[in-house]
């Protein structure tokens, strides 16, 4: 469904020296993606992602202060009854797909079985048996602009994972906190660039994945966070380019290929829900 380990485009380790990102991540392997189609759809994205950069309508600071986007206040609003819907999810967590199950290429980033997901949208590909579930999680995030990725990213204790950067650019990351165990300020983190931030239930952070990041849960509990990916602001001509490969990237391998093994998942899921439910 979403693409986003680092590194795991197949770009060069090229750095822009005003913005401090780069193109790629040093010791992650890059993805194999032969096909003329990923060749010409990269080939776009390293250009795009200089004029995301030049025209970037709030600047491109790795970590963004709330007010830049006044509808976060709406986020973190709706965030009692997306925790009742996430309850109810995590009655089921040890079914939840990890999420290199839906994107194999998370793999070169983390390869067990502590980093649970559940989507609603994927590269604007919805998920409507779990949009049904959590029915107002889905609309309170409706009120994001631009909205491309939605799900629940569960990290369980021990999970850690290294640092990378997203495969783009031309969208920005938003977590709502849910659930936060207690913990020390170096247990529980996540390290965007130069800067260390500490998730709050009920509380947004929105950060630019294409920067350099990691995070970790060295605690015993459960960590979630609402998961957003939303399109970043650029005005023209970066705006239309990015809105031409948000388009495109459903037609790519990599996504295809999420989409897929997301299908598969929901309908095990469902059907044997269903069947629990016949046989009580």
């Amino acid at each position: 469904m979403h693409s986003i380990k680092g590194g795991v485009m197949a770009k060069a380790e090229t750095e822009t020296a005003d913005h401090g990102q780069t193109f790629g991540t040093e010791g992650i392997t890059p993805m194999e993606r032969p096909s003329a189609v990923t060749r010409f759809f990269m080939g776009i994205v390293n250009w795009a992602e200089k004029l995301n950069l030049k025209y970037a309508i709030h600047g491109n600071p790795p970590v963004y202060d709330n007010a830049t986007f006044p509808w976060s206040k709406e986020i973190e609003a709706a965030a009692p009854e997306i925790r009742a819907e996430l309850d109810k999810v995590l009655l089921r967590q040890a079914e939840l797909p990890s999420f290199q199950d839906i994107s194999t290429d998370v793999k070169t980033i983390s390869d067990d079985n502590h980093w649970k997901t559940f989507f609603l949208l994927g590269y604007g590909l919805k998920s409507e048996q779990n949009i049904k579930t959590c029915p107002k999680t889905w609309e309170a995030m409706q009120k994001i602009p631009g909205l491309t990725t939605v799900m629940f990213s569960i990290f369980e204790p021990g999970k850690h994972l290294p640092a990378h950067r997203g495969p783009y650019n031309g969208v920005l990351r938003l977590h709502l906190g849910m659930i936060v165990p207690e913990a020390e300020p170096d247990q529980l983190a996540i390290r965007v660039k130069d800067q260390i931030c500490h998730w709050e239930e009920g509380k947004v952070l929105i950060f630019d994945d294409a920067y350099e990041h990691e995070a970790w849960n060295h605690t015993d509990k459960t960590r979630v966070v609402v998961f957003v990916d939303f399109v970043k602001p650029t005005r023209f001509p970066a705006k239309m380019v990015n809105w031409m490969l948000m388009n495109l990237a459903v037609f790519t391998p990599f996504i295809r290929e999420g989409l897929d093994n997301h299908k598969d998942w929901e309908k095990k899921f469902y059907a044997e829900a269903e069947a629990l439910r016949n046989r009580s």
